[in-house]
């Protein structure tokens, strides 16, 4: 019998008929012939409740117990589904990550697994019991619980199916698969039916919300297929697979954008070799992530880096520059904000040459001014003002043909 996963997000089970729904679909999938496992989120709004508690309480909580708290969300749904499956005749059994297996490393709030010691849920599946797992959370070896950051749940149903080798992956949610870009914000983006590792890991990268990029790494890594659908109808959802064999025609597949990015601007009276290494390292070592950088060094200027990051980080990197001012030697440090990233996507940009010159005409024809630019192989990336991200990307969006007219 092929093993599959199903991965349901907060909003699939946030009320008990919801829950019911969820445990009538997942029995579809078993009267096929398959072991199912189960993995769900926090029911609804759960977690913002209880850091709205743990706020209560202290302003700067131990991570520990944040862990320790948080992992409390999930436990709630999977006893709930394994109640509702055992309703409606057949037997299930709830798993908490450590209960499961899921063994991570020791950072709190953040971490990353390690291993998983599939035995227990491989027995209970032999018996044909339904595995419901808790999502978002494992043990590490010293016995604490983790949680494994945003979007861990997804990560969690990744890694188990790599685990089991089970025959695929299936992330269910509140949209019906992967867009050409945020419908919300975006006029015309419409899905796509398939999308490769590659293209969907940097679109997740660049904010699109769909998938964790933790979890679309893992998935590549071991190379399980995802499926992106949506829990409230049977319509199929995206495919994120190696290969891709519809639509590839697109050179560019996607815009991504995100909104709340700060760049910052460190110079120097004169030029330091260790100067970059200086500023990351530090930054680094407070957890502190860099995206776009850009070096600036010419006899008639003052040499200069810039880089952004996200503006919630801000006030945590400008006091990191400030104390170690003398170490990384610089005599300045400018601020910008209110900034967003706007990017296009797509593996057939490597091929086809004038992409980018084609994104800086049509960004100039709207009159929206380029701040950073950074590129790989498949993708673009710009940072523009925040007011101007929308217009960005819908005019990015219809110059590369990804509206529904324009495809072939």
């Amino acid at each position: 019998m092929t093993t599959i996963v199903m991965k349901f997000g907060g909003t699939s089970v946030a009320t008990p008929e919801k829950i019911l729904g969820v445990a009538k679909r997942a029995i579809r999938e078993k009267e096929q012939g398959k072991r199912v496992v189960i993995v769900v989120s926090a029911m609804g709004k759960t977690t913002d409740t209880l850091l709205g508690l743990a706020s209560d309480i202290s302003q700067e909580p131990s991570k520990r117990e944040m862990d320790m708290l948080l992992a409390t969300g999930e436990q709630v749904t999977i006893s709930l589904l394994a109640m509702a499956l055992k309703k409606l005749g057949h037997d299930a059994l709830s798993f908490t990550g450590w209960q499961a297996g899921i063994e991570t490393e020791s950072v709190p709030r953040n971490a990353r697994i390690e291993t998983i010691h599939t035995k227990r849920l491989e027995d209970a599946l032999e018996l044909g019991f339904f595995c419901v797992v808790a999502g978002f959370q494992g043990v590490d070896r010293s016995g604490n619980i983790t949680t494994l950051g945003r979007g861990g749940s997804d990560t969690t149903a990744v890694a188990l199916a790599a685990a089991l080798e089970a025959e695929k992956c299936e992330i269910y949610t509140d949209v019906d698969g992967v867009y050409t870009s945020d419908p919300r914000y975006v006029t015309g983006a419409r899905k796509l039916k398939q999308i490769s590792y590659d293209e969907m890991l940097e679109l997740a990268n660049l904010g699109a919300g769909v998938l964790h990029p933790r979890a679309v790494e893992f998935a590549k890594n071991n190379l399980v297929p995802l499926s992106v659908r949506a829990s409230y109808s049977d319509e199929p959802g995206t495919i994120i697979q190696e290969v891709i064999t519809v639509e590839k025609n697109l050179i560019v597949r996607g815009v991504a954008f995100e909104p709340g990015i700060a760049r910052i601007t460190v110079s120097y009276s004169k030029p330091f070799n260790g100067s970059l290494a200086n500023i990351f390292t530090k930054l680094a070592e407070h957890l502190i992530d860099v995206d776009i950088i850009v070096q600036s060094i010419s006899d008639e200027f003052p040499p200069s880096v810039s880089f952004s990051i996200k503006e919630d980080s801000l006030d945590d990197a400008k006091r990191v520059l400030a104390d170690a001012r003398e170490h990384i030697g610089f005599t300045a440090v400018n601020v910008e904000t209110d900034l967003a990233k706007v990017s296009i996507v797509g593996s057939g940009m490597v091929s086809n040459p004038g992409v980018a010159a084609r994104m800086f005409d049509i960004l100039r024809a709207q009159d929206v001014p380029v701040k950073m630019v950074s590129t790989s192989e498949i993708k673009i990336s710009v940072v523009v003002p925040s007011s101007m991200m929308k217009l960005s990307a819908n005019a990015l969006h219809d110059a590369y043909g990804l509206t529904p007219a324009t495809v072939q």
